[in-house]
């Protein structure tokens, strides 16, 4: 059973191109979604945003599940001094090298996150730069892995889509449809079976896949 890689972030106003056409209350709502149907079920992987980490974090908080051996979580040395205070709450959390500049940094943090896990599936959410970014290189390191920008939430996934080889009918799920559970338990391959477990080791035993 893979994993599922996470890459997300609200935009700012220092990215005038995207948060014209972001929509934080879809960013906000998908994550959580995201992170509600999957723990205790599928592992997610993601890169530490400030935004995003304490997203993830309030989800967790709020399930049944040893959430810490269902979530890993990538951070660059490079911010070292300036982490979410959220970060406190995750116990596995994969210290990358610093590189000589954040682009090298980010890099180095996003090679070693492709490197180190096998993943079902990638979901892109709003987005900057770095969601273009994490896409690219991605999809350049583990190409069999489907990838979905869930594009109504704006941002850099919605421009993504049209890099992506989803179906008509996929693509047309991605950019209009709100109800973000069903979407995911379809292209997590979660089914409506699948129990939540408070630990990682029980779901090669317990975590059955159904249609969706």
């Amino acid at each position: 059973m893979g994993d599922i890689f996470l890459s997300a972030s609200v935009p700012n106003r220092r990215s005038p191109n995207f948060v014209k056409d972001a929509d934080t209350v879809a960013i906000t709502s998908a994550v959580t979604a995201l992170v509600y149907l999957a723990l205790g079920r599928k592992r997610i992987v993601w890169g530490g945003h400030p935004a995003i980490t304490p997203m993830v974090a309030s989800v967790a908080h709020s399930l049944d599940t040893n959430y810490n051996e269902w979530t890993k979580l990538y951070q660059s040395s490079f911010f070292l001094d300036r982490m979410p205070e959220e970060n406190e709450q995750f116990s596995n959390i994969v210290l990358t090298a610093a590189g000589d500049d954040l682009q090298e940094s980010l890099f180095l943090m996003r090679k070693q996150m492709f490197e180190e896990n096998i993943f079902d599936c990638a979901i892109f959410i709003g987005g900057m730069r770095g969601v273009f970014e994490e896409y690219e290189l991605f999809s350049s390191m583990q190409s069999d892995v489907p990838c979905y920008p869930i594009a109504s939430t704006g941002g850099a996934a919605e421009e993504l889509l049209s890099m992506s080889s989803s179906s008509p009918a996929t693509s047309k799920r991605l950019s209009f449809d709100l109800d973000y559970i069903p979407l995911f338990r379809e292209i997590t391959n979660i089914g409506f079976d699948a129990e939540r477990q408070r630990t990682h080791r029980d779901s090669d035993t317990s975590l059955k896949h159904g249609d969706v």
